[in-house]
């Protein structure tokens, strides 16, 4: 097994900050050019003004959305923030941090026998900075939980 990281100071917040930039950015920029876009053309009703606005905000809150994820470690455990979902676990609970080749975010076993996607962490845009974000995550766990 590699060698581990030094254990970052707690609380620590994981999260994909390039994936996150590109989706905010983009977000913003759809919402403002179909704005514009509509404000620009001539012949337009009110509703179909709305309409534009509408779709360009809606496509910003999905694209928000998509940014959401973050594993955020503390003392007591960690919490897994994915796009629709959050839950806390203890310490205790996690078994395993695995990001094997190939896998698009980090799993974490669980004493449950259970997988619970951490989408916090990504190799997506910044492949060696997940690596890191998983080494520390998984020194994290291996420090505080119970060997047995």
């Amino acid at each position: 097994m590699s060698e581990l990281p030094a254990l970052p100071a707690l609380p620590v917040t994981f999260r994909p900050g390039r994936t996150r930039v590109v989706l905010l950015t983009a977000g913003a920029a759809i919402f403002v050019v179909l704005t514009v876009i509509s404000l620009l053309i001539p012949g337009l009703s009110a509703g179909e003004r709305i309409s534009f606005i509408f779709t360009g905000a809606l496509l910003f809150g999905v694209l928000m959305l998509l940014s959401r994820p973050k594993v955020v470690a503390d003392e007591a455990g960690v919490t897994v923030v994915n796009i629709a979902t959050s839950r806390r676990l203890a310490w205790a609970e996690i078994v395993q941090v695995n990001l094997r080749p190939g896998d698009p975010w980090v799993f974490l076993n669980l004493s449950d026998g259970t997988s619970l996607p951490a989408m916090g962490i990504q190799p997506g845009i910044a492949k060696q900075r997940a690596i890191s974000d998983a080494r520390s995550l998984r020194a994290l766990a291996e420090a505080r939980t119970p060997q047995g």
